[in-house]
């Protein structure tokens, strides 16, 4: 039986690694194996390219390099890791996909969604996760804790307007599709928004008791 594919979502500072372990524990212990990954990554390549992506030295990237960019490291991924996965059984579980490129290219940098979804088509074909969770927060709060982490990386360096589109561009999707989408508010403390993650999975029918 071929396996689910599911996604964490939200701008930085959203939670998303502290979030991925405790996904992670509940689909395992519903009894399923669990492949996690991220993106930009994955693959041997796409950490390449994702270092090129992210890196803050490097001279400016124009919005539809870094499009491209980013769908060349997905490719990859989906042939090298996401496909393999599903196909043996496993639950897949990515930190970012292709919400992302929505979000922060096609809304960030204002290339529209036209663009993305072309090679969302091209790239993936019928590929689509079964459900994204969206962790929602403000950029403000979400840029403060992300700056505890360290050293900022290209993207974090973005003006707050960068991630208020984003946002944005998050939002309209999972309120255009609540059945695929589980948007969940970010801002509670990591316990309660992981009891709010596990409701929503049981309620999708994903895993066992609500409790």
């Amino acid at each position: 039986m071929r396996g689910r594919f599911l996604t964490l979502e939200g701008i930085e500072g959203a939670g998303k690694s502290t979030q991925m372990e405790a996904l992670v524990a509940e689909v395992e212990g519903a009894g399923h194996r669990v492949r996690t990954t991220r993106e930009p990554g994955g693959t041997g390549l796409g950490e390449r390219l994702r270092g090129l992506l992210l890196d803050p030295d490097l001279p400016p990237m124009i919005p539809e390099v870094e499009l491209l960019l980013m769908f060349a490291a997905r490719a990859q991924h989906i042939a090298e890791v996401i496909e393999p996965a599903l196909d043996a059984g496993a639950w897949v579980i990515s930190d970012r996909f292709t919400d992302a490129s929505f979000a922060y290219q096609g809304g960030g940098r204002g290339l529209g969604d036209a663009r993305v979804a072309a090679l969302e088509a091209w790239v993936q074909g019928e590929l689509r996760p079964d459900l994204v969770i969206l962790l929602d927060i403000d950029p403000e709060t979400g840029l403060q804790r992300a700056v505890q982490r360290g050293r900022r990386d290209r993207i974090e360096r973005e003006a707050m307007d960068f991630f208020q589109r984003a946002r944005e561009a998050y939002r309209r999707r999972a309120e255009a599709d609540p059945e695929r989408y589980l948007l969940v508010d970010a801002t509670a403390d990591p316990d309660t928004v992981a009891q709010r993650i596990r409701t929503g999975l049981a309620q999708r029918g994903l895993t066992g008791a609500m409790s």
